[in-house]
């Protein structure tokens, strides 16, 4: 039979063992802290409330971490709908690379209608521009690409764009290497247009398609 005072200390234990659990959720660790010392000086349970205790502090720090994951997530979530708009808002602002190999960092440019296109062109490579320059040359419809990059070996004197052409919607400067240059213009009317590296033999593996949507 149990004794009294046994079972006085049991209903105690299991008591403060209920109150560690809601301890460990409602006031600070350094507290909880000052609790479990108190209750380990105890005869009776006292292991099993300092490893209820310790099981409470881990309950905690998992309820900490779950939180700061779901605020993690959800500032993720919040930032993707800013950037997709800041990606849309950019896309008539192109940056193109061109180098020493012959070759553009596209053969695709996609931009809106009726709106202001900025392009920069950037040529990568150590060249000088009398050996490796590289421009960037859209062409109107219906132009022929190739006649064009044809008439354009004799207009060195015009950083080979040939005098008094009619197939030019814009152009850059032609540069050389670790040179870097910008054109503005208004975007044309929805279709595919033709742009190129004019600079002699370049048309050939520099060339793609400028795509206004």
């Amino acid at each position: 039979m149990v004794r009294p005072r046994i079972l006085q200390q049991i209903v105690i234990h299991k008591y403060l063992s209920k109150l560690v659990l809601k301890l460990a959720i409602k006031i600070r660790i350094q507290y909880l802290r000052i609790v479990i010392k108190i209750l380990v000086k105890m005869n009776i349970y006292s292991k099993l409330i300092a490893f209820v205790f310790a099981l409470a502090i881990v309950s905690c720090g998992d309820g900490k971490k779950e939180k700061k994951e779901e605020k993690f997530q959800y500032e993720q979530e919040a930032a993707a709908p800013a950037k997709a708009a800041s990606e849309q808002k950019s896309q008539n602002d192109v940056l193109i690379t061109a180098d020493d190999m012959m070759k553009f960092s596209t053969k695709e440019i996609r931009v809106k209608s009726g709106e202001k296109v900025t392009i920069t062109l950037k040529h990568t490579g150590k060249l000088d521009v009398k050996v490796m320059g590289h421009n960037l040359v859209i062409l109107k419809k219906g132009a022929d690409l190739i006649a064009f990059a044809t008439a354009a070996v004799d207009a060195a004197d015009n950083e080979y764009i040939p005098e008094g052409t009619d197939d030019v919607l814009a152009h850059t400067e032609l540069i050389g290497g670790g040179e870097t240059t910008t054109i503005e213009f208004e975007a044309p009317e929805p279709g595919t247009y033709d742009f190129l590296c004019s600079f002699p033999g370049h048309f050939a593996a520099m060339q793609g398609k400028f795509i206004v949507e």
